[in-house]
């Protein structure tokens, strides 16, 4: 089964219409690349089909982030990207200089993730963790 059918398969256990609207912006995503805007989404959604509103593309997000099927990361500059759940969890390192998101393996986390867990009694949550700092390229512009 493809990832977009399992989004859509446990939408529909979960008693949640498949509206067409709905699966070609499921489709998008879990098609996109790793982060997506939702005018992103709403642009590759309207290739096909122009009846589509950009209230429904966020709607539509919200339902999924909601239901833990995708992923939403806010960039320092007010911007939010989606991802589609699929990759499991994963850390994004966000540049707040020129907002490039990279993704990091989060097992490379997993010694402080420990150390939070017996030192503090917290338990991250690795679908919606982003670090904020200066990736190297804006690092080498600074020198």
């Amino acid at each position: 089964m493809t990832h977009c059918a399992t989004l859509l398969e446990t939408l529909r256990q979960r008693g949640l219409r498949i509206t067409p609207q709905r699966e070609m912006i499921i489709e998008a995503l879990a098609h996109g690349e790793d982060h997506l805007t939702a005018e992103e989404i709403h642009a590759r959604v309207r290739q096909r089909v122009k009846a589509v509103n950009i209230a429904t593309v966020y709607r539509t997000l919200d339902l999924l982030v909601a239901a833990g099927l995708a992923s939403r990361l806010l960039l320092e500059n007010g911007q939010q990207v989606f991802a589609s759940s699929q990759h499991g969890p994963h850390v994004h390192l966000v540049c707040r200089v020129c907002g490039r998101i990279q993704k990091v393996d989060h097992r490379a986390l997993l010694a402080l993730s420990e150390h939070l867990k017996t030192q503090y009694h917290f338990e991250v949550d690795w679908q919606h963790l982003s670090l904020t700092g200066c990736c190297q390229d804006c690092q080498n512009i600074k020198s």
